[in-house]
């Protein structure tokens, strides 16, 4: 990586004491394992808004859809001073060219989901809301991943989501240097087997939009792109469908791998597709006969290595 991902993030989860109680929510996988790709961007919506450290905890009131934003002991209405903020923040982080957010759960301004809703009258709270600052900024970026940081400790939401964030900084990065249609089809080209192994109809759609790109404006053409590779990613990317791709990788090798290395492989695959391998154990394979074999098509293939192995985000079982 030239430089390193642009991050949204909650400022407590770094160990910034912004919280209500003056507390912060540190999060080490965030800040010790992830954080030397990243580019952080600390966010505290309550702090930046204009309230104190420490301050009166706040809760979301009335309807899901449409809450107010009310002091919990007092009942203070904070609701246009937070909505007032949340406008003006997300164009700023629009600036920023960030490659996706990581969110403090249940917060009522940060919460990515489930965040509890109080009934005007009293009553048992549902979990149905979403924070006001995290609605603002998901509705005016629909396509970047975003997370919360409770949600991570899951590893497949992990791996999914830290893929997606490269591929957005990747996709950043082709950007910026203004690139030639020749170059869009090679971001593709290197990205096929990563769509493959998340959707097989995305794979063949994207592969028809692309082999019609002369028909499109260069910048019409990446919008489209860019929204159909961010749906295709967004759909988990499961043990079956990896099987499929890895299959499909084999069949590169058909002339070189001896009759015994095929079915080594093969079983190999099997045994992942049946919990009983990791994912790095049949990739780490098949890396290896991509440089005994000297396969170039396979070598720039993402799909192989779509993070930093010391992130061991293919490790889990």
């Amino acid at each position: 990586m030239d430089t390193k991902i642009r991050l949204g993030i909650s400022s407590c989860l770094l160990g910034n004491k912004v919280r209500y109680d003056g507390q912060h929510k540190y999060d080490s996988w965030l800040v010790e394992e992830l954080g030397p790709y990243m580019d952080y961007v600390p966010v505290c919506p309550e702090v930046e808004c204009g309230l104190p450290v420490p301050r009166e905890a706040m809760r979301l009131v009335g309807e899901s859809a449409n809450p107010q934003l009310l002091t919990t002991n007092t009942g203070k209405d904070i609701t246009e001073q937070m909505q007032s903020y949340c406008r003006a923040r997300v164009k700023q982080l629009a600036a920023d060219h960030l490659c996706g957010y990581v969110f403090k759960s249940n917060s009522p301004s940060s919460g990515m989901e489930r965040v509890k809703v109080y009934p005007h009258k009293g009553g048992v709270a549902s979990k149905t809301g979403v924070g006001m600052f995290a609605r603002e900024f998901m509705n005016a970026f629909p396509l970047l991943p975003v997370e919360e940081e409770g949600r991570l400790h899951d590893p497949d939401l992990r791996e999914n989501f830290i893929e997606r964030i490269f591929v957005v900084h990747r996709w950043h990065e082709l950007m910026s240097s203004k690139p030639k249609p020749g170059d869009l089809v090679n971001f593709h080209t290197r990205h096929k087997l990563l769509i493959m192994a998340h959707s097989t109809v995305d794979y063949r759609k994207m592969g028809k939009v692309v082999a019609e790109i002369t028909k499109y404006p260069t910048a019409e053409f990446s919008l489209l792109y860019f929204a159909m590779l961010m749906e295709a990613l967004r759909k988990p990317a499961t043990r079956s469908k990896h099987q499929n791709v890895m299959l499909h990788i084999l069949g590169y090798f058909k002339k070189e791998l001896s009759t015994s290395e095929k079915e080594e492989l093969i079983s190999i695959i099997d045994q992942y597709k049946q919990n009983l391998y990791p994912l790095i154990v049949p990739i780490t394979l098949l890396n290896h006969y991509v440089r005994k074999y000297d396969k170039p098509y396979l070598a720039e293939q993402f799909y192989l290595h779509p993070h930093p192995a010391e992130l061991k985000l293919r490790n889990h079982s």
